[in-house]
């Protein structure tokens, strides 16, 4: 079974192309759902959490996202820290899931496969890009936050070219390119790849 990583960058569209994965019948692992969730029920992960950005982390047992959100995307630093808290429990978690799955390929989706090392255990990486104008709008509309704030957080990430560099395959998703098409021919090669 091949091991097929989805990443791109904050409002590349790389979810939307997870779907169409889905769609067609693909296993598709969503890192940051599954980070938000262990964040949530993974007790030795919410300890460090506290200990790191302080009790205001959790409010009731449940993940502050807002104070989170805020220590975290003003701060390098701190976004550093919190994804060395949370991203070898992704990574672990996700690891448990493939080993389930059983099909020609999966498709393992997640913003910071390079970052955070998890290309090491995939077998091919495809990238979305998306214009620089495009990716705040549809950011801003998304999670309604300002392009200033769009904009501090895309400085928080690898640079988009250099990541689509990295990248085995590239699906451009600039609104005049047909996604479908793009994902279709990707998926008969990776079952072709697979036969």
């Amino acid at each position: 079974m091949l091991r097929i990583g989805l990443t791109g960058g904050i409002g590349s569209g790389k979810t939307t192309v997870a779907r169409i994965f889905s769609v067609l019948g693909v296993p598709v692992y969503d890192s940051d759902t599954a980070s938000k969730r262990l964040m949530e029920e993974d007790e030795g992960l919410k300890d460090k959490i506290i200990q790191s950005f302080g009790k205001e982390s959790y409010t009731n047992g449940r993940l502050n996202r807002k104070y989170l959100s805020e220590q975290v995307f003003s701060d390098p630093k701190k976004t550093n820290l919190l994804n060395s808290i949370v991203h070898p429990a992704t990574i672990k978690d996700a690891e448990e899931w493939m080993k389930k799955q059983n099909s020609p390929y999966l498709i393992k989706e997640a913003a910071l496969i390079f970052e955070s090392g998890s290309n090491r255990f995939l077998d091919k990486v495809v990238g979305v890009s998306s214009p620089l104008s495009l990716r705040i709008e549809r950011t801003m509309k998304r999670s309604n936050i300002s392009a200033e704030q769009v904009q501090s957080r895309i400085a928080l990430q690898m640079d988009e070219e250099e990541k689509m560099r990295l990248c085995d395959y590239v699906i451009i998703n600039d609104e005049h390119q047909m996604l479908i098409p793009q994902v279709l021919s990707l998926h008969q090669l990776f079952l072709k790849a697979n036969s």
